[in-house]
């Protein structure tokens, strides 16, 4: 387990007083981990988890050749470049069973979707394309079709033997469904990460206790808890930890004998006059950073034994943003997720931004579609790092980055979108 200094000579300019993203993101990948162990879940649980080893296709799916669409098997080689093909009707093909007969030359079996393709029988025409008729026979336009329409191949979805889904993969609705369709009911998935959390401070209250002069209740515990429920994690919530030595210490200690990572919030910008940066120093392998960002500047990071530490500020919207931006990253590697990074959304600004190059920005935006039909964002009107509503009228973060300038009016922008994040 190499220590922070020795991370830190890895990184080509490496400065903590002034910290990129990126720079921050790099660091936390030499970091964190992935966790060892693993479960053996039912797929109705196993949604949103991370799969520990590839899932090898035991059959076929589909497992034969079948029809895409209710309609009328025939062989696709009969098709003459602008002549009508007439096809007499020989049997029904249903989902679920085999047809028994046969097929000739100039015959064709009616057919339900998903039902097997009959032997010698390569092509399908959709039933709403065949006028109505009692003889018996059907009748094909010119045209209409090409040999091979309207066929699902067996295997076309998933072969037997191949991977059906990789290592790392974290499992969304429509994983779950392919497992289940490969006639799988238990999936290895990584064990959930333990992340224990505390806000600290004399001036943070807990729910219940009445207000007085200087305190604020404390919303971060449970944005962070949020967050973390949102990833699956089990949560150890140690609420509020004041600004004592003794209760600091057995604090981190407890936190770090029973979790993967421990979050805090507050307690780690410059100079401020509490006991919460010194008790990282004493019980941990920790760094400080000034990170060249907004909002979230001020951020502790590093380890306490073998669990990792992420101090976060203790603005509200900063803590939710270098949460999204860092610790949320840093947590879905540790899971063994291969993908770790939400996509970004290219949306135009409505309005001017103004920005100054060197740090990256996070601004709160909403994404909604204009007039002409393609998407555009506008900033929300208070960006205060203590204005938490402003999280909740937008719907996503305008990422400005690093090297960006100023933003004009109508130019497009990347977003980091809410759902399904927050």
């Amino acid at each position: 387990m190499k220590s922070l200094v020795q991370i830190a000579a890895q990184l080509q300019g490496y400065d903590p007083q002034a910290l990129s993203v990126q720079g921050v993101n790099e660091f936390l990948a030499r970091l964190v981990e992935p966790v060892q162990g693993a479960d053996h879940v039912g797929v109705l649980d196993a949604l949103d988890r991370v799969l520990a080893e590839d899932i090898i296709s035991p059959v076929s799916v589909p497992p034969h050749d079948n029809s895409a669409m209710d309609g009328y098997a025939f062989a696709g080689g009969e098709l003459k470049p602008g002549a009508p093909l007439v096809l007499e009707v020989v049997g029904t093909a249903f989902a679920g069973a085999a047809w028994q007969g046969t097929a000739g030359p100039g015959q064709c079996v009616k057919i339900m979707t998903g039902a097997i393709m009959p032997a010698g029988l390569d092509t399908v025409v959709p039933q709403e394309f065949i006028p109505a008729g009692g003889d018996g026979r059907i009748t094909i336009p010119p045209g209409l079709l090409k040999p091979g329409d309207n066929r699902r191949f067996k295997g076309e979805d998933v072969s037997e033997g191949q991977p059906a889904l990789r290592r790392g993969a974290r499992l969304s609705p429509a994983a779950c469904g392919l497992i289940a369709s490969l006639g799988i009911d238990r999936v290895p998935v990584t064990r959930r990460l333990r992340v224990a959390y505390f806000s600290t401070g004399d001036e943070i209250l807990s729910l219940g206790e009445p207000p007085r002069e200087g305190a604020v209740y404390d919303s971060n515990r449970y944005t962070v808890w949020g967050l973390l429920k949102r990833l699956g994690c089990d949560v150890i919530d140690l609420g509020v930890v004041r600004d004592d030595p003794a209760l600091l210490e057995a604090a981190f200690r407890g936190a770090a004998a029973q979790a993967d990572a421990i979050i805090t919030s507050g307690g780690v910008s410059v100079g401020e006059a509490d006991h919460t940066k010194a008790m990282m120093k004493k019980l941990g392998d920790v760094a400080f950073w000034k990170i060249a960002m907004r909002p979230g500047r001020p951020m502790a990071v590093g380890r306490i034994g073998s669990c990792v530490l992420f101090g976060l500020p203790g603005n509200p919207v900063a803590v939710m943003v270098t949460f999204l931006a860092f610790v949320r990253p840093a947590l879905l590697r540790m899971m063994g997720s291969s993908e770790t990074q939400p996509p970004l959304l290219r949306a135009r600004s409505v309005q001017a931004i103004r920005k100054k190059a060197g740090r990256t920005e996070y601004q709160r935006g909403t994404v909604t579609r204009g007039a002409d039909g393609l998407l555009e964002v506008c900033i929300t009107a208070n960006q205060g790092s203590g204005v938490l509503s402003s999280m909740v009228q937008a719907n996503g973060l305008v990422i400005l980055h690093h090297a960006q300038g100023n933003v004009a009016a109508g130019e497009a922008v990347d977003v980091m979108m809410f759902a399904g994040v927050i």
